[in-house]
Parts: structure tokens; sequence; C-alpha cells
């Protein structure tokens, strides 16, 4: 019976540190780019150049984090039924 209370508990202090987190940086990097914004290539000799630009974020390298769009969604819902 405890280690169900503890399992709660972590999973609860888990879910609250993951909205704050999305409450104070609702964007985090392009996983795609790791928030370069373009592909990483590498020339004939070797070296690092840039590559084509992300189309997954449209170059600026950032998205939206999953708690925050569904936060996003909800209050859209929420504010066009109480409005």
């Amino acid at each position: 019976m405890p280690l169900t209370v503890l399992a709660i508990a972590c999973l609860a202090t888990v879910t609250l540190c993951y909205g704050a987190l999305c409450a104070a940086s609702p964007f985090g990097n392009c996983r795609k780019c790791r928030g370069f914004g373009y592909a990483l290539t590498y020339d004939r000799k070797g070296r690092l150049k840039r590559g084509k630009h992300c189309r997954r974020c449209d170059g600026h390298g950032k998205r939206i984090r999953v708690g925050r769009w569904i936060y996003n969604r909800w209050a859209r819902i929420h504010r066009a039924g109480t409005g």
C-alpha cells in the first residue's frame, strides 16, 4: 500500500514540475535541428557547414512544448464556450 502512495506522489511531483516548466518556458528546441534552425552538413574536407533550412520549425529553432500546446487548446475551447 505505501508503494502506491509513493508512486502517486512522484507522479504528481513530475506533473507539477512539467507544468511549471511549460508556464515558464513554453518553447523548447526543435528536435530535428536541435535548435539551430538548419541542418548541419559536412564539406568534402570534413568540416561542418550550414545545411538546409529546417522545415519542421521553419528555421526558428524552437517548437511549442506538448504541455503548453494542450493548455492553449483547452484555453481556446474554454473561451469559445463561455464567451
